[in-house]
């Protein structure tokens, strides 16, 4: 067997071996990363993750050899997803501590012409060390600047370039005379793939709070749309049967059909008096000294208030 089949071998058993021990991938790009660069990550990820790259046309053969072969069915995520110059990062760890180690192992980069801008680049005001030959070099550019001290200097901050533009020959050359170096260059974490289900690696900067209160947002709206169209799911069940049962009480007011919880509701508007004498006792108790003689008056208007909000939970008893 050649170098090259035994290299390709055991590529193939190491993903596979990794598809099966790591439940989590984490799918990177890793344009204008170095060899140097790359080995820093794997270093950094030693013990908690594995950095497995390879040519395309082979991760996806492998792929598509489990899902048929093994009947891997939900590895099928991840084929759209190998594309580019990208690789897999296989996890069991915490994921958004494994995305922070690999989005912190960046280093500084010139620009480099006819590339997009991974950034805005700014320009600070300020001396540049150049010498007021190069005036017109600033002029073409329409850059502010003034001599100061026989030295160009920049008035206003300069906005160069802005994120995803295509870089120019003269903003390359701008930025070395001045000695910047705009760009960082590193892995960029684009999806995450967890058993079967894949998602934008955003999501892993939310909190648990923040994703509990997009999901009950969802699960409000999913209520109000059942509710609207009159098809019954989970979310939409618990409000049609309390919209129900104030119909029944609603009902049971109206005729005389009776039930254990109607008759409560019965009873106070038949003697609705009578609730107001006996909560003047526990009102008075609990009121100051001070309170005077509109204090039983105020329980009574209290109560009356509190047993219409039962009723109706903040609607008409009728609706």
């Amino acid at each position: 067997m050649s170098e090259r089949r035994q290299r390709k071998e055991k590529f193939v058993v190491k993903l596979k071996d990794a598809i099966k021990v790591y439940k989590n991938v984490i799918i990177v790009g890793v344009d204008n990363v170095g060899s140097n660069q790359m080995q820093k990550v794997r270093i950094a990820l030693r013990g908690k993750a594995i950095v497995v790259m390879g040519k395309n046309t082979l991760i996806r053969k492998i792929l598509r050899d489990m899902i048929e072969g093994e009947k891997l069915t939900k590895l099928e995520a991840l084929l759209p997803l190998v594309v580019g110059n990208m690789g897999f990062v296989f996890t069991n760890h915490n994921l958004p501590e494994i995305r922070k180690i690999i989005l912190d192992n960046k280093v500084p980069a010139a620009a480099k012409s006819g590339s997009f801008a991974p950034a805005d680049v700014f320009i600070p005001p300020g001396p540049t060390g150049l010498d007021p030959g190069q005036t017109n070099f600033f002029q073409a550019l329409n850059i502010a600047t003034k001599i100061v001290k026989g030295a160009i200097e920049i008035v206003n901050e300069v906005h160069l370039i802005k994120k995803g533009d295509k870089v120019t020959l003269s903003h390359v050359a701008l930025l070395d005379k001045i000695n910047i170096r705009p760009f960082f260059y590193g892995f960029k974490v684009t999806d995450v793939y967890e058993d079967g289900t894949v998602y934008s690696a955003d999501i892993l900067d939310m909190d648990q709070d923040q994703i509990l209160s997009k999901f009950l947002g969802g699960v409000s709206r999913l209520a109000a749309i059942s509710l609207a169209i009159g098809y019954p799911t989970a979310a939409s069940v618990s409000h049609s049967l309390n919209f129900a049962f104030k119909k029944l009480i609603a009902l049971s007011l109206e005729t005389e059909i009776e039930f254990a919880e109607s008759k409560k509701f019965k009873d106070y508007l038949a003697n609705p008096s009578a609730f107001a004498a006996a909560a003047a006792p526990a009102a008075g108790a609990g009121a100051a000294p001070a309170a005077g003689k509109g204090a039983p008056a105020a329980a009574a208007k209290k109560k009356s208030s509190s047993e219409e909000s039962d009723v109706g939970g903040g609607f008409s008893m009728f609706d």
